[in-house]
């Protein structure tokens, strides 16, 4: 486990922010980052199995273009020839994009995501496809028939890269993108980033277009950055959000520059702790962690105050009617279809829905106002709720019981119309990443990223390399 140089000569292990300032400074040019990176790709793929879709070609074209572009004094801005990778499931128009899952490996896009419009406007380059689990319907990164990524923090034992955002997570860690789109439904940004040592955020509902991206659950489904550092994950989440026209629930949430507020520090804010009864059953080493990483705030000037939970993580972790009910919607065709190569799994998540009652959906998204009421009052007078992302790190894949998930810590966002950032906080003595997540009140994701942003200034946690690729 090395820590990254700002001064190395490779590019591909330079952040996204980094890379934009050598190109405006033309201390780099885009076609060198990109050939450095496909070279990468070619490299670790075999092993890492990140990518569904490599986009060498366009890539390459886009580059030549970019670079070009940056030397006429025409660049289209401070991002232009910055490389990205997206999540299976963000259309492009005219490329296959399957949602993870076999039966869709002929499904051509129609359209383009507004995200994917948004951030080629900006002149950033598509590297490619990353894998994901099948529907987007899964915790542990896990994916029957496509193959599931290898976690680069361990070489020797394939462990959860975390999903469904799984591919996403491996390539950013593994240094083969420099950041990358995720989506996040009960967690999905935030479980990779926490196994796989990255800044991954989670933002409210209507914050960010689900345009051209396949869907999951409607109501619950957010896209976000999943990147090396909190710098970098405001620097794509400035870009990615956004009114659309094409997205009824972006409408009326103007964007918010978080520029502004990211460098203002923790004093004076008031940060709560995980409940004590909460503690129970997460690994010693992810509380250990944690709890450094809640000393580290206070020692920066934040006060740590305890909080009063109207609900346990447990209750709401129950309450999937929403997400299984529209899950059903989108997918039952093809989980009831016999002949369909579908993960079992999956399956089996999706069938669930088809007995969700109208009565049930609706009484479980009623009962989420309530609790929303309830933690909004409890959080009055306090800026975010600390919790640790996952209850361990990465687990061996032959542990995983595709029966649990390991979204005790991060559904609750979802359900309740929160913001969330997952970063890493340390290590465990065998060099795993462990993560710290940051939950604030619904599109308030600036505050997260200011304290996320203070805590990574005062840690090198995220600038640690896996072994893989070191």
């Amino acid at each position: 486990m090395a820590a990254a140089s700002a001064g190395v000569s490779d590019p591909c292990l330079l952040g996204a922010g980094e890379l934009s300032r050598a190109f405006v400074a033309r201390r780099l040019s885009p076609v060198d980052v990109v050939d450095a990176l496909l070279a990468r790709i070619a490299r670790l793929e075999p092993k890492l199995h990140a990518f569904v879709d490599v986009h060498a070609a366009s890539a390459r074209l886009a580059a030549e273009g970019a670079d070009k572009a940056i030397r006429a004094g025409h660049a289209l801005g401070p991002l232009h020839g910055v490389p990205v990778a997206l999540k299976d499931l963000i259309d492009l128009e005219g490329q296959i994009t399957a949602g993870g899952s076999a039966s869709q490996r002929q499904r051509r896009s129609t359209v383009t995501a507004t995200i994917a419009k948004r951030m080629i406007a900006q002149g950033m380059i598509v590297l490619g496809k990353t894998h994901t689990v099948e529907f987007a319907m899964g915790g542990w990164g896990t994916n029957q028939h496509l193959g599931t990524p290898w976690n680069p923090w361990d070489p020797a034992t394939a462990r959860t890269p975390g999903g469904s955002s799984s591919g996403s997570g491996v390539a950013v860690a593994a240094r083969l993108a420099p950041w990358a789109i995720g989506t996040d439904t009960g967690g999905s940004v935030r479980l990779p980033a926490s196994f796989c040592g990255l800044t991954g955020l989670k933002v409210t509902i209507g914050r960010i277009s689900t345009h051209g991206i396949i869907p999951l659950s409607s109501t619950l489904d957010t896209p976000g950055p999943m990147a090396r550092s909190v710098e970098d994950a405001a620097l794509l989440y400035d870009v990615l959000q956004g009114p659309d026209p094409f997205d009824a629930t972006t409408r009326g949430i103007a964007a918010e520059d978080p520029q502004p507020m990211l460098r203002r520090g923790v004093r004076g804010l008031r940060l709560a702790r995980l409940p004590t009864g909460e503690r129970e059953g997460v690994a010693p080493e992810m509380l250990a962690a944690y709890d450094r990483a809640v000393e580290c705030l206070a020692g920066l000037g934040a006060e740590v105050v305890d909080l009063r939970l109207p609900f346990r993580f447990a209750e709401l972790n129950a309450l999937q009617a929403i997400s299984q009910a529209e899950s059903y919607h989108f997918n039952g065709r093809l989980a009831e279809d016999p002949e369909a190569p579908l993960d079992d799994a999956v399956r089996k998540r999706v069938l669930a829905g088809a007995k969700i009652s109208a009565s049930e959906y609706l009484g479980a998204k009623r009962l989420l106002r309530e609790f929303k009421q309830k933690l909004y009052a409890a959080m009055d007078g306090v800026d975010a709720l600390l919790t640790p992302t996952t209850e361990t790190a990465a687990i061996p894949l032959d542990e995983v019981d595709q029966e649990l998930a390991p979204s005790r810590f991060t559904r609750f966002g979802n359900l309740l119309e929160l913001c969330a950032l997952a970063l890493p906080s340390g290590f465990t003595a065998t060099g795993l990443p462990l993560s710290l997540q940051i939950v604030c009140r619904g599109y308030d994701e600036a505050m997260a990223l200011r304290i996320g942003h203070a805590y990574q200034q005062a840690t090198d946690w995220h600038s640690r390399l896996p072994p893989i690729g070191s």
